[in-house]
């Protein structure tokens, strides 16, 4: 009989090997970034899409661009004079924090800012993001756009989906076969937090308010051994 996958044992110690070892390839890898490029960004990614960043790093395919935590970042660059791996590099220390990624180029620092200035995408929200926008649906038939367009560009939203619309929150019913509300709906108001319901709703209506953006904190640069940082 074959054993049960349950039943297999893992070792802790082949697990904090191999977490041990990943740390130290990330750590070797900011250093060998460190080694070969001139600059060293740090970069703060608001609501990351894995498919913007995957042309992010097409874009910069001469560059590199490398996430991890925060802490081992801090431990490698150095968090003071007495530790930095370059001369002065601690100071970039200071906007290693939270959410950010490295990344790691020859090209000039105002190449860098004009790419990620206009390199902004919109896509549709996920659960916990703070609503950018209040969005209401008027009473009457509901239209396929939840009324950002004029019943005369729009057409009424698909009778078949009345049941989904009241698993979703929304009063609805069918009068003489078109989905209807007798009052407006709010689906979320600004500076809510979204749930998984009202991201569906908005989806659902067309409405793309996430917005992808790399912000951009600062700098290093080996040639002039200092630290630029920028005003968020």
């Amino acid at each position: 009989m074959p054993k049960s996958a349950r039943n297999k044992v893992v070792s802790l110690t082949q697990t904090e090997k191999k977490t041990r070892e990943n740390k130290e390839r990330i750590a070797d890898l900011i250093r060998a970034g460190m080694d070969e490029y001139n600059f060293v960004w740090v970069l703060n990614v608001e609501n990351m899409r894995n498919t913007f960043l995957k042309q992010i790093r097409q874009d910069w395919e001469g560059s590199r661009i490398l996430f991890g935590r925060t802490k081992l970042m801090q431990k490698v660059i150095g968090r003071s004079p007495e530790d930095e791996y370059m001369e002065n590099s601690h100071e970039l220390c200071k906007v290693v924090q939270g959410d950010v990624g490295l990344l790691f180029t020859n090209e000039e620092p105002q190449v860098v800012t004009d790419y990620f200035e206009s390199f902004v995408k919109t896509d549709f929200a996920r659960s916990g993001l703070i609503a950018p926008l209040t969005f209401v649906i008027p009473e009457g038939v509901v239209y396929s756009t939840g009324g950002q367009q004029s019943p005369e560009e729009d057409v009424p939203l698909a009778h078949s989906l009345e049941s989904t619309m009241r698993q979703l929150g929304m009063p609805t019913r069918l009068v003489n076969g078109k989905v209807t509300l007798s009052a407006p709906y709010t689906v979320c108001e600004k500076g809510q937090t979204l749930d998984s319901k009202q991201t569906r709703l908005l989806k659902q209506f067309g409405v793309a308010c996430s917005q992808f953006k790399v912000n951009l904190r600062g700098y290093y640069s080996k040639k002039d051994a200092k630290v630029v940082l920028n005003d968020e």
